[in-house]
Parts: structure tokens; C-alpha cells; sequence
């Protein structure tokens, strides 16, 4: 009686074990309408999303996606109230003197997508740079001074944050030295986590598999860290054109300065430096259009498996060890450039800012961190598994295999990798820039004459025209903004 109310027992807890397993998989955004170039639906479809996460653990990534969307379809006030909302949540936890060590130590014993999405530091530039671009489509360059004062500076504690990162990491992993389960116990093998996941990364096999699943990642190799150039081109604009002072045009060249640094050689950007020194000197801006292309989209994150060497961790017999990492998976089926045709003079538009770059960077980055923190939950979690089978050895037959499923069900609903990023950035900023043509007509076009399109500058002296393609195989989106 006592072993099938036991069976009993643990058929029910397969069954919340399937249950669990159900809601913890990875983020997956709705992207067809998006990369289709149909930016009402994605919009609809994100805002749905982000009302239904509007206060969970996802809640700053729904909204990221929410106020692209939404900008894209050119609802500007709803996109500038998403971007809000994700930056009232960042600040909350940037806010804090240091991440939660409790949810940090707790994420070690199930799984990193568990933690609230903080918003990348990549995230935070581009939210504040697309707030000051809808502010500048408002007719409001005040309040997009504020954003582009924001985004500059959060591309500057980029690097500290990195650090402070590992360091959490580092601290988490000491803690769970002191892990205990519900009942007030020491968790089995939280103790040696650190030591075990330390093990595991001297591991020829280990070392080769993660080489082989993230070679692509030797070619990033950014001449400064953590910096967007399309951020600081886009300051040198405002601050040129919207200058109050001689200190706003000397931020605006410093800031075309840095962006040269940052792409090298580009005639478009030495044409701004020699303008810029005419300006200094008192000579008005020449009639000017700037070109903005927007391209493609942003890598995603897939989950792959990477199995540990368990007998290094302790651990001879378990019933699951594979360990799920992510890896970022770039798109492709971009307009590769965009033409541009005035007034009998034709450009074509250089690259600006490469968000493969940007965001591949970035995660090679966090690579480290992601590959001890994953080693550090599997050892601990397999040890655990191994424990409860080793007491299960002197049951029936029935009760070790249905412990066996149940143990193997809890494994693989915890061992799900952190899938959750930007996806709708685009995959390159481009840029050009002409002299306006007296007719004031332009011709926009990808290669070969795809996408031809015609546009009136407006009659700013200095316009902006932003363009944006999600696919070369969609119209092209585009607006203008009076910049002076």
C-alpha cells in the first residue's frame, strides 16, 4: 500500500514536471509580419504581447520589441510610452546597489532564462537613441537632447558594467557554499559548484565542443568596445543643427571625430569634419541631406546543446547531461546597400553601424560568464539527480523508473538557455550624405534597381531621410526629419 501511494505520489509530480516544462520555454517573438515589412501587424502583435508580460520577468525585452514595432509603424507617442516603460523597469534594477545575489544564486540551481531580462547594454543606447529620434519626428529636439545625453553616457558605462557583471557572477558562485532547499538542507553538490564548473572548462572535449560551436565569434574584433557608431553620428547631427552655443558644435565634431575613429576611412564623415570647421568659423551650414538606411535584422539567439564531462563533476550515472547554451544566429536576405540618385549625382550608402558587430561583440563578451554559469547549474543540478538516484536504488523497480522520469523531466525543464534578445534592430545602420538638389528630388533604390523609389526633400536646409527595409524583397519604409 505504501509503495503504489508512493507511485501515486510520484506520477503526480511527473505530471507537474511536464507542466513546468511547458512554461519554461525560450522567448520566441513573433517575427513573420515583421521581417515580411507589414509593421501594422508586428505592432499589434507586439503590444499583445507586451501587455500580456507587462510585469514578469520579460517584461523590458516585450517592451523593446513593443517600441521598435511601434516606431516602424509610425505611432510615435505609443512607441516613445513602450520605450518608457522598458526604461522604467532597467532604471528599477540598475537602480539597485547590485543585483539580487539570492536570484542570482537561485538562477545557478535552475536556469539563467528564470532572471528578469535587465536590458543588454546595446539595448539601453538604441532605446535611448530611438526615443530621441521620435522626439525629433514630434518636432520636439529638447527632449531629444535629453535621450541623446542618455545614450552617450550609457555607451560609456558600457565597459564598467561589463565588469561589475563577472564580478556578481563570481559572488554568486561563492554563495551557494550556503544554498539550502525548502526543508532548510544543504543542496548536494552546491558546495563544489564552483569547483566542478572549473573542472569541466579544462576538459579538452568541453573546450573543443564550445570552439567548435562559437569559432564565428573569433572574427569580432571592435576597435572600441561597446560603442554604436550610428549613436554618435546621430549626436553630431543634432548637435550641429541644433546647436545652442559654440559648446554644441564642438560636441557635434568630437562626435564625428569618434565616429570616424570608431568606422574608419569614410569621405561622407571627412566631408562633415571639413564642415564642421567652416561652422566653427562662422560660415553657415549648406543646404544638406543626410540618408539614414536601416537594413535587414538583428541576430537572434537559438539554443544548442553542449554535453558536460560528467565524471569530472563527481557524477557517474544521471539520467540527463546535456547543458543548453545559446548561440546567436545572424540574418540574412538584407538590401546589401542603398542608391541614392539627385540631381544627377549618385551615392551610395556606406556602411555606419553593424549591429552583427555590435551585438556578436557583446555576447562574445558575455560568453565567459554564460559558459560558467551554465557548467556551475549543471554540475550542481546533476549531483543533486545523482543523490536522489542513489537513495532510489533499494526501491521496486517501478518506483526508481518512474523517479528516473520525473528526474529526467525536472533536468530538462531547468536546462533551457537565456534565448531572450532585441530582435527587432536592425542587422546595419548605412548612411550617405549629399548636397540638396535645387529640384529637391531623390531616388532611392537597392542594387540592380530593386525597391525604386522617389522622394521630395523637404524644405528644411538640413533634412534627414530615414529609410528602413527589413528585407530586400519589401518596399521601402521611409520618413523625413526637418533637422534645421
Amino acid at each position: 500500500m505504501t509503495n503504489m501511494k508512493s507511485n501515486v505520489y510520484l506520477l503526480a509530480m511527473i505530471c507537474l514536471a511536464g507542466a513546468f516544462v511547458t512554461g519554461c520555454q525560450t522567448y520566441k517573438p513573433p517575427m513573420a509580419s515583421w521581417r515580411q515589412g507589414n509593421v501594422q501587424d508586428a505592432a499589434k502583435q507586439f503590444t499583445a504581447q507586451a501587455e500580456k508580460n507587462k510585469d514578469n520577468k520579460d517584461t523590458v525585452i516585450w517592451r523593446l520589441e513593443q517600441g521598435a514595432a511601434l516606431r516602424a509603424a509610425g505611432q510615435y507617442p505609443e512607441s516613445d510610452t513602450a520605450f518608457d516603460a522598458a526604461e522604467e523597469k532597467i532604471n528599477s534594477y540598475d537602480e539597485k546597489a547590485k543585483v539580487s545575489i539570492s536570484q542570482e544564486t537561485g538562477a545557478l540551481l535552475t536556469t539563467q532564462a528564470n532572471l528578469p531580462y535587465k536590458g543588454r547594454d546595446y539595448d539601453k543606447v538604441m532605446l535611448n537613441a530611438y526615443k530621441a529620434l521620435n522626439f525629433l519626428q514630434l518636432g520636439e529636439p529638447a527632449k531629444a537632447r535629453v535621450e541623446l545625453i542618455r545614450a552617450s553616457q550609457r555607451q560609456q558605462d558600457a565597459e564598467e558594467n561589463n565588469k561589475r557583471r563577472i564580478a556578481q557572477t563570481e559572488e554568486a558562485a561563492e554563495k551557494l557554499k550556503e544554498a539550502k532547499d525548502d526543508q532548510g538542507k544543504p543542496i548536494k553538490g552546491a558546495d563544489k559548484g564552483k569547483e566542478m564548473a572549473d573542472k569541466a572548462k579544462a576538459d579538452p572535449n568541453f573546450t573543443q565542443q564550445v570552439k567548435t560551436n562559437y569559432g564565428f565569434l573569433d572574427g569580432f574584433q571592435a576597435k572600441t568596445n561597446y560603442v554604436n557608431p550610428f549613436v554618435y553620428y546621430l549626436d553630431a547631427l543634432f548637435f550641429l543643427t541644433a546647436n545652442t552655443g559654440r559648446s554644441d558644435l564642438e560636441r557635434a565634431r568630437d562626435s564625428f571625430r569618434f565616429t570616424l575613429g570608431s568606422i574608419g576611412e569614410n569621405k561622407f564623415i571627412k566631408q562633415d569634419l571639413e564642415m564642421m570647421d567652416q561652422v566653427l568659423q562662422g560660415t553657415p551650414i549648406p543646404p544638406t541631406t543626410y540618408v539614414i538606411f536601416e537594413t535587414g535584422c538583428a541576430p537572434i539567439r537559438n539554443q544548442i546543446r553542449i554535453d558536460i564531462p560528467l565524471f569530472l563533476v563527481g557524477v557517474q550515472k544521471v539520467p540527463y547531461i546535456g547543458a543548453a547554451f545559446p548561440t546567436l544566429k545572424f540574418q540574412e536576405g538584407q538590401l546589401s546597400s542603398l542608391n541614392v540618385g539627385a540631381g544627377g549625382t549618385n551615392e551610395t550608402t556606406a556602411l555606419l553601424s553593424s549591429m552583427d558587430s555590435v551585438v556578436g561583440q557583446a555576447f562574445k563578451d558575455e560568453l565567459p560568464t554564460i559558459i560558467t554559469k551554465t557548467l556551475i547549474s549543471t554540475a550542481v543540478k546533476a549531483a543533486a539527480a545523482y543523490g536522489v538516484s542513489k537513495k532510489m536504488e533499494k526501491q521496486d523497480a517501478l518506483t526508481k523508473f518512474l523517479m528516473d522520469l520525473l528526474l529526467s523531466a525536472l533536468q530538462a525543464s531547468v536546462n533551457i538557455a537565456d534565448t531572450r534578445t532585441w530582435n527587432t534592430l536592425p542587422k546595419e545602420f548605412q548612411f550617405c550624405r549629399i548636397p540638396t538638389p535645387l529640384d529637391r528630388k531623390l531616388e532611392l533604390s537597392g542594387p540592380g534597381g530593386m525597391s525604386k523609389l522617389e522622394v521630395t526633400v523637404g524644405d528644411g536646409t538640413v533634412n534627414l531621410i530615414y529609410v528602413k527595409s527589413t528585407s530586400a524583397t519589401n518596399a521601402l519604409m521611409v520618413t523625413q526629419i526637418k533637422l534645421k
